[in-house]
């Protein structure tokens, strides 16, 4: 992939001032680039290329930035190509829109009300995808470096290089269908907002955004007139300020002249009861009493709220419903916790939900006031906080019942015959319960090899296929650092390649240096527990894809003798007369450990010879890593997902939301109006799944499609051409 050459301008070739400024410039001319991204890349560029002329406000190209406009001429970006600098990075070509399941979402305020318009401190950080109804059992974070921006996928045609060598379904074991139906193509999330997930909670209740108001308690002791008595013009003037977050880190004080309980004790609940979010305490200073107030969620010291202020009437925990857009759960309850400035783990929640998508889940956490959280709805970007109410209990893991999903599939070929067949197969047959491609990952090593090789016992297999280097396009700092592996063996060398530490392979490389590689098991710890055994559930999954599609090739969509069935949580196989009386819907499938058995047909033979080939031994599945031991489980072959309902919608702008948001209703925002004549159609779903199950794999089943990165961003580039 060629650089960018330069541009001509009245006759005199120019080139960008560096990448940095290519990249900065190239947003800032983008009509797609929200108000807030302009802002931000305005001061990097400023602050990063101090030698430009100040910007002529007569001149042409006009970049509005938040509530100005700057004038700003292209020449002041670029110097003749004569006196630059040979540059050291090719620029990405092409402004083609990126693959859908990567690219970050432009902001289409024009289209669609964002939940706030700021953007929010701080760049996200990439993570191994894990689809809406998978109860996770861990990510594998590659975040970005230490500015924001990952190197080497700068672009689509980047992303899509590294795509070529990316896992296709039948890689995976993905291979077979239930329906009969004529397949079709279409782009799946092609926005975010075209996949939109709400959990189920345990009373088997879909969870909505539709209040914001924090619910009334038992009023206390009226504080008479505390207004007109308490507080001076100014103590007012600077509370409100103070309480719309103008200056979060301040505080106001407030000399109590009559030093007495009582007093201070009227001061105190005027501040809370006229202006909800502060919080007060009382300092002395050079013998005269202050009561001072400050921001809730801009101190350390309110942290850890006193006992004594929590209401012995009230639950201990504010349960409340988190709506959050193109965000994963752990980034929201992270943000939550550095607004509230309290650890995460104070926090509790069903399930996480993916980031490539609108979602709206249930989480509760401990002695915060709904108040408090209430506050936050001013100052978050892309999270909405409501539905409060105060309950006794946390949220556990696996709580939930399912979810619900609204799914959009654009730019459909299908016919209106085609989509009634498959959409009616769905509802009334169902899909195989796969895997995900979301399971494996999207590189060419898939995580599944590596769960193999631990499982294996063969722990420099294990650092090889971490560390290797990988074809196609990957993280600039990443590909470094596995060069350097690769040719150093040396973890102190490679670590140094890394900007950014907290990635696996920084994780692994660190624990390298620290134990040497003599001690690889020791050094393979430092990884969180999750992402470790998320590689071990990867293989165990694999395992159960391939069985299954064997057994859909061998026996149909009916139970037959030898296969397995659960009885109160007990597998227990089917004879021929049982068989008779039990439906697929029935049929379960082992994923390998030592506390299952297996089918007694032929296809539970595969299991034993499939992990014979991988010199793993199927009647001794524990490792002597405890941690790496699998017990085994069972899993459905069949899910039939249940509220079904569809339809065909006809639209001219690729960038219009298709989805009637939570929000959007909160805000009395008029639904989505169609096109009826307009020259693309898309396929909009409903239905709703237990856990553990993949959405992805309903769609499959409806398009016929391969789901992966892979098909998806060759699909996508092949429309856009």
């Amino acid at each position: 992939m060629g650089g960018f050459q330069g541009v001509t301008i009245s006759g005199v070739k120019y080139t960008w001032v560096g990448n940095l400024a290519y990249f900065i410039v190239r947003s800032l001319l983008n009509p797609c680039t929200s108000r807030s991204i302009r802002n931000s890349l305005w001061v990097a560029l400023r602050y990063h290329t101090p030698h430009l002329r100040t910007p002529d406000i007569r001149a042409p190209g006009v970049c509005q930035i938040h509530s100005f406009f700057f004038e700003v001429p292209i020449s002041n970006l670029l110097i003749p190509m004569a006196d630059a600098e040979p540059m050291l990075v090719p620029a990405p070509g092409g402004e083609k829109r990126a693959c859908p399941a990567l690219e970050e979402e432009v902001d289409h305020s024009t289209k669609r009300p964002r939940v706030q318009k700021e953007e929010k401190n701080g760049g996200p950080s990439h993570k191994l995808p894990q689809d809406e109804g998978e109860e996770p059992e861990g990510e594998e974070t590659e975040p970005l470096d230490e500015d924001g921006e990952g190197e080497g996928l700068g672009s689509g045609e980047a992303f899509a290089e590294m795509m070529k060598h990316g896992l296709t379904e039948l890689d995976v074991g993905i291979l077979k269908f239930v329906s009969e139906h004529q397949g079709f193509s279409g782009i799946l999330k092609e926005r975010y907002s075209d996949f939109v997930v709400h959990e189920i909670n345990k009373e088997g209740k879909t969870v909505r955004l539709d209040d914001l108001s924090v619910p009334e308690e038992a009023e206390e002791a009226p504080v008479e007139q505390p207004e007109s008595q308490v507080f001076t013009e100014e103590q007012k003037q600077q509370l409100e300020q103070l309480q719309l977050f103008k200056n979060k880190e301040g505080n106001v004080s407030i000399e109590v002249a009559d030093d007495t309980k009582e007093k201070r004790t009227l001061v105190h609940k005027a501040v809370k009861t006229l202006y909800p979010g502060l919080e007060t305490k009382t300092e002395e200073r050079e013998g005269k009493k202050f009561i001072v107030a400050y921001h809730a969620a801009g101190q350390k010291a309110l942290a850890a709220p006193r006992k004594h202020s929590w209401p012995k009437s009230r639950g201990a925990f504010c349960h409340f419903v988190l709506y959050k857009e193109n965000r994963d759960t752990m980034e929201a309850i992270n943000v939550l916790s550095k607004f509230l400035r309290m650890r995460p783990n104070v926090f509790s929640y069903m399930g996480t939900k993916d980031k490539r998508a609108i979602t709206v889940q249930e989480i509760a956490v401990l002695k915060i006031t709904a108040e408090r959280l209430s506050h936050l709805n001013k100052c978050l970007n892309n999270f909405k906080l409501g539905n409060f109410c105060y309950k006794k209990h946390p949220l556990k893991l696996g709580e939930l019942q399912g979810n619900h999903f609204t799914v959009v599939i654009r730019n459909i070929t299908g016919t209106e015959e085609q989509v009634q067949q498959a959409m009616s197969s769905l509802r009334e047959t169902g899909f195989i319960n796969y895997y995900g491609m979301q399971r494996f990952g999207t590189t060419a090593v898939p995580t599944h090899q590596v769960g193999k090789a631990i499982l294996q016992d063969n722990w420099k297999e294990v650092i090889d296929l971490i560390l290797k280097p990988r074809p196609g396009a990957e993280k600039g700092y990443l590909v470094k650092c596995r060069e350097e592996w690769a040719q150093s063996q040396d973890p102190e060398a490679a670590l140094k390649k890394l900007p950014v530490k907290r990635c696996v392979e920084g994780q692994l490389l660190r624990g390298l240096s620290m134990y040497g590689k003599k001690n690889i098991i020791t050094a393979f710890a430092m990884i969180p527990r999750n992402n470790r055994l998320m590689y071990i559930h990867s293989y165990q999954s694999f395992m159960w894809n391939t069985m299954v599609s064997r057994r859909i090739e061998a026996f149909g969509l009916k139970a037959v003798e030898g296969d397995l069935v659960l009885r109160g949580g007990t597998a227990f196989v089917l004879s021929a007369a049982e068989a008779e009386t039990h439906s697929i819907q029935d049929v379960v499938m082992p994923l390998p450990g030592f506390d299952v058995i297996y089918p007694t047909h032929h296809v539970g033979k595969g299991y034993r010879e499939m992990l014979s080939a991988d010199n793993l031994d199927i009647d001794n599945m524990r490792h002597r890593v405890r941690d790496y031991s699998l017990a085994g489980a069972y899993r459905r072959i069949l899910i039939k997902p249940s509220d079904v309902s569809w339809e065909v919608i006809n639209y001219e702008d690729p960038r219009v939301s298709l989805v009637h948001t939570d929000v959007e209703k909160l805000e009395d925002q008029p639904p989505p109006v169609f096109n009826k004549e307009g020259k693309y159609r898309a396929l909009r779903m409903e239905f709703s799944l237990p856990p553990s199950t993949y959405a992805t794999m309903a769609i499959r089943e409806v398009l016929k499609m391969d789901t992966s990165i892979k098909n998806q961003t060759q699909l996508n580039t092949t429309w856009l051409n």
